[in-house]
C-alpha cells in the first residue's frame, strides 16, 4: 500500500509538472496570438486597395483578357498549402490535410501538384507518395513577404506558362481564438477582379487616368504581384489561426490536467483512508489476541 502510494504522489507531481508547462504554453501563444490578429488587420488593407487599383485598370482597359484574368479548361492544378512546422495545435493540421485529400480524391498524380507551407503538412504527403512540387519550412513566428516569395513566384510563373491552369489555396481562416475555418480559394485565375464596379453618384466627379507605358504593361506587373499579396495574407492567417488553436488546445490541457489532479489526489486519500484502516485492524487483532 505504501509502494501505491508513492506512485499516485509520483503521478500527481509529473501531471503538476505538466500543468505548469502547458499553462505557459497557453500565455506564449495568446500573447503571439494578438501580433498575429495585428498583421492579419493591416494586411487587409492593402490587399484590398490593390484588387480595387487592379479592378480599375482592368475594367477601364479592356484588358479583362490577361492570361491570369482568363479561364481555362483544368487539366492539371496546383494546391498551395498552408499548414504548421511544430504540433500541439489541436485539430489545425488535421482538418487541412482532410480538405487537401478530398480535393484530391479521385485524381491521378498526373492531374494535380502541391506546393507546402509547413513540416507537418510537408512530412505527411511525402511519406503517402503524394506529388511535391515545391515546400517551404522553418518559417518564424512573424513571417514577412520574402519567406514565401520564391514559392509565390514559383507558382505564377507556372501557372502563366500552362503547366497548370488553376492553382487552389487551401488554409485555415482566422475567425476568432476557439474557430478556425478551413478554406479553399481560388487563386489563380483571378476571377472576380474588376467585377465590382463602383456605383458613381449622381453629380460626383470621377477621375481618368492614363497610363505609361500603358495599362497592359502596368497589368502586367501588378497582377503577379497580388497573386503573391493573396498568399501572403492568407499565410498571415493561418498563422493566426495556428496561435488560437494552440491556445485553444493548451488551455484545454491544462484543464483536464487539473481534473485529474483532483482524481489522483481522491484516489490518494482513498488509499491513505484503506491504509489506516488496516493499521487499526491490525493493531486491534493484535490486541485482542494478547488478551485470550
Amino acid at each position: 500500500m505504501a509502494q501505491n502510494t508513492r506512485d499516485i504522489r509520483r503521478r500527481i507531481k509529473s501531471v503538476k509538472n505538466t500543468q505548469q508547462i502547458t499553462k505557459a504554453m497557453k500565455m506564449v501563444a495568446a500573447a503571439k496570438l494578438r501580433r498575429a490578429q495585428e498583421r492579419v488587420e493591416q494586411a487587409r488593407p492593402y490587399a484590398g486597395k490593390m484588387e480595387e487599383v487592379i479592378g480599375s485598370i482592368a475594367s477601364g482597359s479592356g484588358s479583362a483578357n490577361h492570361p491570369m484574368l482568363v479561364k481555362r479548361p483544368v487539366k492539371k492544378t496546383g494546391y498551395v498549402v498552408l499548414t504548421t512546422d511544430r504540433g500541439l495545435a489541436g485539430s489545425f493540421n488535421a482538418q487541412i490535410i482532410r480538405t487537401v485529400l478530398n480535393e484530391v480524391r479521385g485524381k491521378s498524380h498526373n492531374e494535380y501538384a502541391l506546393f507546402i507551407v509547413g513540416r507537418k503538412g510537408r512530412d505527411f504527403f511525402q511519406r503517402r507518395g503524394y506529388p511535391i512540387v515545391g515546400e517551404t519550412t522553418g518559417l518564424s513566428d512573424s513571417p514577412t513577404f520574402a519567406d514565401i516569395k520564391s514559392i509565390a513566384n514559383d507558382v505564377v510563373k507556372l501557372f502563366q506558362d500552362g503547366v497548370y491552369d488553376e492553382v487552389i489555396l487551401v488554409y485555415n481562416q482566422f475567425i476568432n481564438a476557439i474557430t478556425q475555418v478551413p478554406v479553399t480559394r481560388k487563386l489563380l485565375p483571378l476571377e472576380d477582379v474588376g467585377g465590382k464596379q463602383e456605383t458613381v453618384q449622381p453629380g460626383v466627379h470621377t477621375s481618368k487616368y492614363e497610363y505609361e507605358p500603358s495599362a497592359e504593361a502596368v497589368l502586367d506587373n501588378l497582377l503577379p504581384k497580388y497573386a503573391e499579396t493573396l498568399i501572403f495574407s492568407a499565410l498571415l492567417e493561418s498563422k493566426a489561426s495556428e496561435f488560437g488553436a494552440k491556445m485553444t488546445s493548451m488551455g484545454a490541457a491544462t484543464d483536464n490536467a487539473s481534473k485529474m489532479i483532483g482524481t489522483l489526489t481522491l484516489v490518494l486519500n482513498r488509499a491513505r483512508q484503506a491504509a489506516i484502516t488496516t493499521q487499526i485492524m491490525e493493531i486491534v487483532g493484535g490486541a485482542e489476541a494478547q488478551n485470550q
